[in-house]
């Protein structure tokens, strides 16, 4: 501070000495350097000022970016959640419908499986021929409500497994309750009771008596073995 005093006052000293067009030069050249000084302080302000606007600006344009980005994620997991709830749905609707399509098919299967009892009733019941005439007339009138109720049953869907004597044995449609001696395996010997089917559901097998081929080779070869023992045991005993 003592310096700049001294150089101030010299400087005043000196420009009292000087003419008045010198001093005019050296205040023109003051203002000058002190124009030129501030223009370069504006502009060291107006860089800062430009520096930090580019800092916020890129630092805006870097919160955008996270932004867009979180957004984007977002939007594609929903798009993911919606995809798997339509496939959920179209899935859920198409497992409806086919239940649906089922318990319509097969409505009347509870109904039927009721209803068996008393047609096999009937059909047992119409397996002896009455001598009676008005027996006869009874057995007529029965014969009618059967086949009535068989017609109805047929309009459902309902169709019989009617096996025959010497049918080759299904195991799909049939089930055997008993074995005879026969010429020839798995051979429909008699009919117990008829089976039925709902549509393509199986609701019954029909109870049948199968055949069972004779054991008689079985037991002449068993008897020359034991024969052949013998005779090697008597060989060893001799």
């Amino acid at each position: 501070m003592l310096f700049r005093r001294r150089k101030e006052n010299k400087m005043a000293e000196e420009n009292k000495n000087k003419p008045e067009d010198d001093k005019k030069e050296d205040d023109k050249k003051e203002e000058a350097e002190d124009k030129t000084v501030q223009v370069q302080k504006n502009e060291k302000e107006v860089n800062k000022e430009e520096k930090k606007k580019e800092d916020n600006t890129a630092q805006q344009l870097s919160f955008l970016k996270a932004d867009l980005e979180k957004s984007k994620a977002e939007s594609e997991s929903w798009k993911n959640k919606y995809y798997e709830a339509y496939a959920d749905l179209a899935n859920t609707r198409k497992y409806l419908e086919k239940d649906h399509e089922t318990m319509v098919k097969y409505r009347s299967q509870g109904f039927v499986e009721k209803m068996l009892p008393a047609l096999d009733s009937f059909e047992m019941a119409f397996m002896v021929e009455p001598t009676d005439p008005k027996i006869k007339n009874y057995c007529s009138g029965f014969k009618m409500i059967l086949n009535q109720m068989t017609q109805a049953l047929t309009d459902e869907g309902i169709t019989t497994i009617t096996p025959k004597i010497g049918d080759k044995f299904d195991v799909s449609k049939m089930h055997a309750i008993q074995t005879v001696d026969g010429d020839e395996d798995d051979l429909v010997a008699s009919i117990y009771v008829k089976g039925y089917m709902l549509k393509d559901r199986l609701i019954r097998p029909a109870m049948v008596v199968v055949t069972k081929k004779k054991a008689e080779e079985n037991k002449d070869t068993q008897t020359e073995e034991v024969k052949k023992d013998e005779s090697k045991k008597d060989e060893k005993a001799a």
